[in-house]
C-alpha cells in the first residue's frame, strides 16, 4: 500500500522530474523564496519566487501595453480569491472594492469559478493587500498553484430547496478538507498572525486525520498534499442533478448532491477527469470531458475526495507538467482501472452512478424568490468586469451602494456574474431602482448573445495571451448580431465564448461558438458544443484572423438557417451534420445566391433533409447554375407546376 508520495526525484530510472517540482521541495512548505524576496526593494519577484507565490493566490504579470525596448517591464500583481460557491460577506466584497481602488487599477473582476480578482497590484503593496483581505474574512490561499482550487457550487440561495444547500455546504467543506495546512501564508501575510480562526466540521477534521488505507502522508505539514503537492492544478465542484450553472463536464472532480424524496442527503454521484487546458500543435494536450465514475454514500464522500486527490498525487505525470492534469491519467489508464484505485483508497468499492434528470444550464439573473420570503437578484456583468463605465453604466458604484446601505451577502456566479441575496421584499423596489439609476440592464434588455457569452481578461495583463480577448468580445458579438439580422436570424443566440490562449480559462471548448486565440489577431475556431454545456465543442478551422470572422462565419449562419431542425441550436445543428458537411457548403457557398432575410415579414423557409441538400449543390456545380434557380426546378417538378423565367 502506498504511504507517501513517490519522491519526484528519486533515483529511480526514468524521465526527470519537472523544474517546479524541485521549486516545490525547495520551499519548505510554500515559505521560500517568497518571504525572503517580500522583503527586498524591488519590483518583481523571481522565477522560483512567482511559481510559489501561485499558491498563495497571486501571479506576478506586466502591462504588455507598456512593454519597451531597453526598459523594465511595469511588474504588477494579479490576486484571486478563494471563496467556495462563491460566496462574499458584505464587509470582504466591501473591502475588495476599496483595495482595488488604493491598491489596484480600479477595477474587480468575476471569474468563471466563482472567484474575484484585483488587478494592478504592485510588490510593495502586496502584503496589506492580502492581509486586508485576510481580516476581512476572505482568503487567497490555494486560489492558483498545484492544490485544489476554488470549489464551486450552483449561486442559487434557495431556502426551500434542500439539495441547493448541501450543495454550497459540502462544496465549503470539502474546501475545507483540501485547503492546505502549512503555516505558510500566515507567517508571511500576516507576521504569523492567523486573523481568522477557521471553525471546520467535525467530519472534515477528522477525514484529514483519518489514514484512509495510505491517503495521508504521515509526519509532514500537509497531510494529503505532502512536499510535493499535486502534480498540476485540481478542480472541484458541488452541483445539483440538473443544474449545470458550473459546468459540471470539465472538473477534475464533481459531485453531483443525491437526496431521497424528503430531501434528505443520501450519497453523490461522482464524475472525475474533466479539464479544458491544452496547448496549440501539442496533439498529446487535449480538451476532455469527465467521466461517470460511481456513486458514494455520504459518509464516505470525504475519505473519496481524499482516495481521489491521493490517486492523482501519487500517480499523476510528475515530469511532463503539459501531461500532469488528472484528465491524462484517466485517459491512459482508462476509467475502470482509476476507479480501482481509488476504491483500494478508499477501502471500499463505489456504488453504481445513479440516474439523473437531464442537465440545463442557469444563469440566475434577474429576481428569484428564495422561498422563505425573501428575494436573490442576478446582476449581469458584460466578461465579469466590475467597473464603471464611460458611456453611462456604473456598475462598480451600483454595488458598492447597494452593499453599502443593505449589508447584502453576494455569490458570484460561474458565468462571470453577481448575485445578491437576502433581499427583503420591501427592499426590492429601492434595488431595483438604484441599479437603473446607474444604467444597468435588466436581464430581459441584455441581448442573450451577449447575456451567455464569456471571455477570458488575456491581454494586457495575462502572460500567457497571444491575443485579445475580453477587450475585443463586445465588438465581436456586435459584429455577430449585425451578421444574424442580417441573415434573418435577428431573434437567434448561442453561447460564444472567447479566450486569448488555448488554456480554456473561459471554457472555450464546451461552447456552441468558442473563439481561441492561436496568433495575435487571429483565433482557433471550434464549433458543436451544446447549449447547455454537455459536449465538447471540436476544432473546426486552425487559424481564422478576426477580420474575417463575418465572412467566414456567414455560410455557417445560412447553411444553420437553411437546414436546421425546429428548435435546433446552432451547436447542436454543427454537431448534427459534420465538419465535412459545413466545410462543403462554405467551398461553394456564394452570396449572391442567398436573399439575405431582414426581417420576420417575407420570411419564406423550406426545410430539406442534408443528403438532399448536398444533391441539389452537387447539381448546381455541374450545371453551373445558381443553387436557387436549382430548387426551384426541383420544386416545379415535384409540384408539376411551369418555372417563370426571366
Amino acid at each position: 500500500m502506498v504511504q507517501t508520495p513517490i519522491k519526484p526525484n528519486s533515483a529511480a530510472p526514468g524521465p526527470t522530474p519537472s523544474k517546479m517540482e524541485g521549486i516545490k521541495e525547495n520551499s519548505r512548505f510554500l515559505r521560500e523564496p517568497v518571504a525572503s524576496e517580500l522583503l527586498q526593494d524591488t519590483t518583481h519577484f523571481s522565477e522560483q519566487a512567482t511559481q510559489i507565490l501561485k499558491f498563495h493566490g497571486s501571479y506576478q504579470q506586466d502591462n504588455r501595453d507598456n512593454r519597451a525596448k531597453g526598459q523594465e517591464k511595469d511588474y504588477q500583481m494579479m490576486l484571486r480569491t478563494r471563496n467556495p460557491g462563491g460566496y462574499l460577506s458584505p464587509e470582504l466584497y466591501l473591502t475588495l472594492d476599496r483595495l482595488s481602488d488604493e491598491y489596484g487599477n480600479g477595477t474587480l473582476r468575476a471569474t468563471t469559478r466563482q472567484g474575484i480578482q484585483l488587478h494592478g497590484v504592485l510588490k510593495q503593496n502586496l502584503k496589506a493587500t492580502i492581509g486586508a483581505i485576510v481580516r476581512n474574512m476572505g482568503s487567497t490561499l490555494g486560489a492558483c498553484g498545484d492544490l485544489n482550487r476554488n470549489i464551486m457550487a450552483p449561486p442559487a440561495p434557495y431556502k426551500n430547496r434542500p439539495e441547493y444547500r448541501l450543495a454550497q455546504e459540502y462544496a465549503n467543506n470539502i474546501a475545507d478538507l483540501l485547503r492546505p495546512q502549512t503555516g505558510a501564508y500566515y507567517e508571511i501575510w500576516l507576521d504569523g498572525e492567523k486573523a481568522v480562526s477557521v471553525e471546520e466540521h467535525p467530519d472534515v477534521v477528522a477525514a484529514r486525520q483519518r489514514n484512509g488505507n495510505g491517503t495521508v502522508v504521515h509526519n509532514s505539514e500537509e497531510p494529503i498534499y505532502g512536499t510535493y503537492y499535486m502534480p498540476r492544478k485540481f478542480k472541484c465542484a458541488v452541483t445539483v442533478p440538473g443544474d449545470n450553472s458550473v459546468d459540471a463536464y470539465t472538473h477534475d472532480v464533481t459531485l453531483v448532491v443525491i437526496t431521497d424524496r424528503s430531501g434528505q442527503l443520501k450519497g453523490f454521484n461522482v464524475l472525475a477527469g474533466g479539464g479544458l487546458g491544452r496547448t496549440h500543435n501539442k496533439e498529446e494536450t487535449f480538451a476532455r470531458t469527465a467521466d461517470e465514475i460511481g456513486y458514494v454514500d455520504k459518509a464516505d464522500v470525504y475519505d473519496l475526495m481524499k482516495a481521489i486527490v491521493a490517486t492523482q498525487r501519487d500517480y499523476g505525470d510528475r515530469h511532463d507538467r503539459r501531461h500532469a492534469r488528472m484528465k491524462y491519467l484517466i485517459h491512459d489508464w482508462g476509467v475502470d482501472r482509476f476507479r480501482q484505485q481509488v476504491e483500494t483508497y478508499l477501502g471500499k468499492p463505489l456504488k453504481p452512478f445513479k440516474k439523473l434528470p437531464k442537465w440545463t444550464f442557469y444563469d440566475y439573473l434577474g429576481w428569484h424568490e428564495q422561498g422563505d420570503g425573501n428575494w436573490f437578484v442576478g446582476i449581469s456583468v458584460e466578461n465579469g468586469r466590475i467597473i464603471d463605465r464611460r458611456e453611462g453604466i456604473q456598475l462598480k458604484s451600483a454595488l458598492r451602494e447597494i452593499v453599502q446601505r443593505f449589508h447584502l451577502p453576494m455569490l458570484i456566479t460561474p458565468n462571470q456574474s453577481v448575485l445578491f441575496y437576502e433581499v427583503k421584499p420591501e427592499d426590492k423596489a429601492e434595488i431595483q431602482a438604484i441599479l437603473t439609476r446607474h444604467g444597468i440592464a435588466k436581464e430581459t434588455e441584455i441581448d442573450p448573445l451577449v447575456r451567455y457569452a464569456m471571455a477570458c481578461p488575456a491581454l494586457p495583463l495575462c502572460g500567457l495571451a497571444v491575443t485579445e480577448s475580453e477587450r475585443i468580445m463586445p465588438t465581436v458579438l456586435g459584429r455577430l448580431r449585425a451578421l444574424l439580422t442580417k441573415l434573418g436570424l435577428e431573434d437567434e443566440h448561442f453561447v460564444v465564448r472567447m479566450t486569448g490562449c488555448p488554456n480554456g480559462c473561459a471554457r472555450p471548448y464546451m461552447a456552441e461558438l468558442g473563439l481561441v486565440g492561436s496568433a495575435p489577431e487571429s483565433y482557433q475556431v471550434w464549433l458543436g458544443g451544446s447549449p447547455n454545456q454537455t459536449r465538447l465543442a471540436r476544432p473546426y478551422l486552425e487559424r481564422l484572423h478576426d477580420n474575417d470572422v463575418d465572412t467566414t462565419l456567414e455560410p455557417l449562419f445560412v447553411f444553420f438557417r437553411d437546414g436546421r431542425k425546429k428548435g435546433e441550436s446552432f451547436g447542436d445543428f454543427c454537431d448534427r451534420v459534420g465538419f465535412q458537411a459545413l466545410r462543403q457548403f462554405s467551398a461553394t457557398y456564394n452570396a449572391d445566391q442567398y436573399t439575405p432575410r431582414h426581417t420576420k415579414e417575407g420570411r419564406h423557409r423550406l426545410s430539406i433533409s442534408h443528403d438532399l441538400f448536398m444533391t441539389l449543390q452537387s447539381t448546381a456545380d455541374k450545371e453551373g447554375r445558381p443553387m436557387a434557380q436549382v430548387m426551384a426546378d426541383a420544386l416545379a417538378v415535384y409540384l408539376q407546376k411551369p418555372v417563370p423565367r426571366d
